[in-house]
């Protein structure tokens, strides 16, 4: 891999991105393993490379364990809300101790997030799909958004099996935000993720055990019943094909990501 993995770390950003339109097209980055896609893209972003970890789901945890043996400095961040599950701030606080990591936290904007809930309410969300995207989209998709503004890449943890909206995430991309964004486990099974939780003992949300596959906004996520798709908790009342935040779909032209 070293010999293959060419730093370019002091090249300017077009210089990058032209290696990754290369790559996208000759089908390079779909042929390398995740700990190989990680190691390239820390060794050419370092540290203006962070990973997007919910702390909801195993995948994110699973990059974190692999981009730490990578680079013990590597960066994580999480979108502190103001709504998460207790036992999502208990693993941010586990992780801390484990890898001695910071865990960058990422706040809305305080009086957008007021006015909202003073003309909307608290629970606006369940009202309907525009309500309950106005509320991600100033917790989470305007706040992610200013973040990464001070990067040049980020590491998320899709998977295309997740759901019909990621079904065509490549391992590599650039983002509408003009970064790069890199998605190592996309081809990886749910038992792929797993399998590695447990050679590695990396912790994970505890809520896991108690139905929730995937763990997000608390008033936004449930446990599931035996059978169920295992984004069923998420929005459950919402139709499949509108179970995004909008972190991770193309953004409009207004550039609110939804």
């Amino acid at each position: 891999m070293q010999a293959a993995v060419q730093d370019i770390s002091q090249h300017p950003k077009n210089a990058l991105k032209n290696e990754i339109r290369e790559g996208l097209e000759s089908g390079r980055f779909e042929a390398m393993s995740p700990e190989e896609i990680l190691t390239w893209s820390i060794k050419n972003m370092h540290p203006r490379l962070a990973l997007s970890c919910s702390f909801g789901n195993p995948e994110g945890l699973v990059l974190l364990d692999m981009m730490h043996r990578i680079e013990p400095s590597s960066r994580v961040y999480v979108l502190g809300t103001g709504r998460l599950h207790q036992a999502t701030y208990d693993l941010i606080d586990r992780v801390r101790d484990r890898y001695d990591k910071e865990v960058e936290v990422v706040f809305p904007d305080a009086a957008s997030v007021e006015a909202m809930v003073r003309e909307h309410g608290m629970n606006l969300f369940y009202e309907s799909l525009e309500k309950r995207k106005l509320c991600c989209r100033l917790r989470k998709v305007e706040p992610n958004a200013a973040y990464l503004r001070e990067l040049d890449g980020h590491v998320t943890g899709l998977r295309r099996a997740q759901n019909v909206t990621r079904t065509d995430a490549a391992k590599v991309e650039l983002d509408g935000h003009g970064l790069v964004k890199v998605n190592p486990l996309v081809d990886w099974t749910s038992k792929d993720v797993w399998d590695y939780v447990r050679e590695h003992q990396v912790p994970v949300n505890r809520l896991h055990t108690e139905g929730f596959p995937s763990v997000g906004c608390a008033p936004c996520t449930r446990a599931i019943k035996a059978g169920e798709d295992p984004r069923a908790g998420r929005w459950w009342w919402e139709n499949p094909d509108t179970k995004e935040c909008g972190l991770h779909v193309d953004e409009e032209a207004d550039g609110s990501g939804i």
